[in-house]
């Protein structure tokens, strides 16, 4: 089973990161939803920061926008995912560079369509 952070997480069901949250339980996948906002995400809890790196995260699909996301390089390199899924308008060419001179793997895609096409 694949774990994955949604970062920018939401239990507002209008937000593309809620969906996400939504297709990864129909899918079976174990998340972990990070965000700034109190809440729970189909009863897990909104954590206010990401897991180090004893979780063994498969992805990190980002739901930020850049100027956000500056503040987490550091955790974000630390924790170590497989992968990081750039989601549309979370691109981000610094971060990007910065993962993959850490060997993780990098696409600019759209979350909700991977695991809906069975690419995820």
């Amino acid at each position: 089973m694949k774990k994955t952070v949604i970062l920018g997480a939401s239990n507002n069901p209008e937000r593309y990161a809620f969906r996400a949250a939504s297709l990864l339980k129909q899918a079976g996948h174990e998340f972990i939803p990070v965000g700034v906002k109190r809440g729970d995400v189909f009863g897990r809890p909104i954590q206010s920061s990401l897991p180090g790196k004893s979780e063994e995260i498969d992805t990190l699909t980002l739901y930020i926008n850049p100027s956000i996301q500056e503040s987490y390089y550091d955790a974000i390199l630390a924790m170590e995912p497989k992968r990081i899924i750039f989601n549309p308008g979370t691109e981000n060419n610094t971060l990007r560079q910065k993962a993959e001179a850490a060997g993780i793997e990098t696409e600019y895609a759209c979350t909700l369509v991977m695991i809906g096409t069975g690419q995820y």
